[in-house]
């Protein structure tokens, strides 16, 4: 089994294209033969954590498919493609490697259902000054470490990126989605676990900034905060 991510740009008004694809893409994408089908969308919920965007796509994704396939071979993949392509203006895959770093198990998603709180999903590069071996040692061997102790996420999945399957697709490194409780959107000290200790707030934004600056490059990054559904 392949894991696949798919950023998706819509194709009408947000509200309009979220209600298309939590229709009918989830069982388009089954019948074309994935599983395991999450759709991450930009919308009304999540809109309290636009000033946590960061920009590098213009237009930027609205909505983010992780799902998993037999093969993610092209050969294999047309039916899928065509589903995607019939439910945006354009889309980009890429194959991954997903890591569960730290499992929902404190609010489990129903099928179909919203989940609770938020996510942030993550696009990200590595500095073009490290080889990418080495961002990759940096990021699994020192920042995972930092990530699960200074923020409130309550999942934490890694997906390093293997290779683009589309020709369209930004040259990200990896994907990383993380879930928040709701106040994180608005609060600084809920997202990094410190509310009511300035102390702790200050030094748990420090570590995961430092951290953060040694292995991403900030000028070919896209973060945007998301509803989680998974099917």
């Amino acid at each position: 089994m392949e894991k696949v991510i798919a950023a998706l740009w819509a194709d009408g008004t947000r509200d309009a294209f979220n209600a298309r694809l939590l229709a009918s893409l989830p069982r388009a994408l089954a019948e074309a033969g994935a599983s395991q089908v999450r759709i991450n969308l930009r919308d009304d919920a999540v809109e309290p954590a636009a000033g946590l965007i960061q920009r590098w796509q213009d237009p930027q994704q609205d909505a983010v498919v992780q799902f998993w396939l037999p093969s993610a071979n092209a050969r294999f993949r047309g039916a899928i493609d065509a589903a995607l392509a019939a439910h945006s203006a354009r889309f980009a895959l890429w194959l991954v490697a997903e890591s569960t770093i730290i499992p929902n198990t404190a609010h489990p998603v129903p099928r179909g259902a919203r989940g609770w709180g938020w996510s942030q999903a993550s696009f990200i590069s590595f500095r073009p000054d490290l080889l990418r071996q080495d961002a990759i040692a940096f990021w699994h061997g020192h920042h995972t470490r930092i990530a699960i102790e200074t923020q409130a996420n309550f999942e934490y999945v890694q997906n390093l990126i293997v290779r683009p399957l589309t020709d369209n697709a930004p040259a990200y490194d990896a994907f990383v989605e993380e879930c928040f409780p709701a106040e994180a959107m608005t609060s600084p000290a809920a997202f990094f676990d410190a509310v009511g200790d300035e102390d702790k707030f200050r030094a748990n934004l420090a570590a995961m900034m430092d951290s953060c600056g040694r292995f991403i490059d900030f000028t070919r990054i896209d973060i945007i905060p998301t509803s989680q559904h998974d099917f």
